[in-house]
């Protein structure tokens, strides 16, 4: 088996700023007392941000006047500022670039359903797993983002549903890291702003964590620690088809960790939580949609992962001047037939913002 030389930690544009949504409890009660405060500050600052959804000083104005300055610069500097919004399906969904401070550009999808709302986030800038059919795996790594940089995405759409931004005022349900970036690259921030966004007010935005999905292209070993995090999140793993052979061209990481090795930690992620693993696959005509694919792929998930597995099929998005495009329907429900065949869930993802470039990655490489 060839090895795939990887660089997991992105080059780096410019360190972002320390913020309060980097820091855990300790951090919190450490940072409040580094400017002399007393501990009730650092709660009423969490209260703020993870309560209230503020991030800007000048709302707290149970805080000193003569505090917030001071707070401002050393707490809740800018991280992103929202360069284009546009919305599609009726105003129901809603993209978002932003530049962060040192001009990465980074994208977040806002979705809302009848029953749930559901935001999709990026956990890196650009993305080094180079898969060809994906927009970001086409511009390449940027940077990985900081805890608070995913965690803003999360506080700023919480906030818009609330402030009724699109449509009736509601709540932030659901969470994916399925965005720009593979998560499980960027572990350690992405860890810790699962805690953040699930821990409840006043430490976290208070989002239940079956509700967030984080997603992986198949870093085997990261999916192993995740399992011993003692989070319960859903696990998303990108197979995209069933084979190494095409596998390792249409996800190079598979090169360094095959589709086996994949499965067994995607069973121990099962075993260890009691979570069912999601087993995303994109659809591309006469490249991975064949009925032969959709029989080698339901036998081999229920063999590795019995009733503990569900497939969603994911019609491909194109991107500008691609080779690749979406299967057609017919074998879109072929496919399906086949994998349930097999004793296997499987169903199509509702395809939503296809008319405003919602395929990861591709706002920003129109803005660049």
């Amino acid at each position: 088996m060839t090895s795939l030389p990887l660089v997991f930690d992105a080059p780096r544009r410019g360190r972002p700023p320390k913020h309060f949504a980097d820091l855990d409890e300790a951090g919190r009660l450490a940072a409040a007392a580094d400017l002399g405060l007393p501990k009730f500050r650092a709660n009423q600052l969490a209260k703020h941000y993870f309560g209230r959804l503020t991030a800007d000083v000048e709302e707290m104005t149970d805080l000193p006047a003569g505090l917030r300055g001071e707070l401002g610069a050393q707490l809740f500097p800018e991280l992103m500022t929202p360069v284009r919004q546009i919305s599609c399906d009726d105003g129901s969904t809603r993209k978002t670039l932003w530049r962060l401070h040192d001009g990465t550009l980074l994208e977040s999808v806002l979705m809302r359903y009848t029953d749930r709302n559901t935001l999709c986030i990026s956990s890196q800038a650009g993305c080094g797993m180079a898969c060809p059919f994906c927009a970001t795996g086409q511009g390449g790594l940027e940077r990985n983002l900081s805890t608070a940089e995913i965690v803003d995405q999360v506080r700023a759409a919480a906030r818009s549903l609330r402030d009724g931004e699109l449509g009736e005022p509601g709540r932030l349900s659901n969470v994916v890291f399925m965005g720009m970036g593979e998560p499980l690259a960027n572990y350690k921030r992405v860890v810790d702003a699962v805690r953040r966004i699930t821990s409840p007010v006043p430490d976290g935005l208070g989002i239940s964590a079956r509700s967030v999905t984080v997603s992986t292209v198949g870093l085997a070993p990261a999916i192993r620690r995740l399992a011993d995090e003692g989070l319960s999140v859903t696990l998303a793993v990108s197979l995209h088809t069933p084979d190494d052979e095409l596998r390792d061209t249409l996800v190079p990481v598979n090169n360094r960790w095959p589709v086996s090795e994949v499965l067994e930690a995607a069973r121990y992620y099962a075993d260890r939580t009691g979570r069912r693993v999601s087993i995303e696959y994109a659809l591309i005509r006469d490249v991975n949609d064949q009925p032969w694919r959709a029989d080698l792929l339901g036998a081999k998930l229920h063999k590795a992962l019995g009733s503990l597995v569900h497939v969603n099929l994911i019609p491909l998005n194109p991107t500008p001047g691609s080779e690749w495009d979406a299967s057609p329907k017919p074998a879109e429900r072929e496919f399906v037939r086949r994998v349930r065949e097999q004793g296997v869930s499987c169903t199509v993802r509702d395809t939503r913002g296809q008319e405003i470039a919602a395929a990861c990655g591709q706002l920003a490489a129109e803005e660049a």
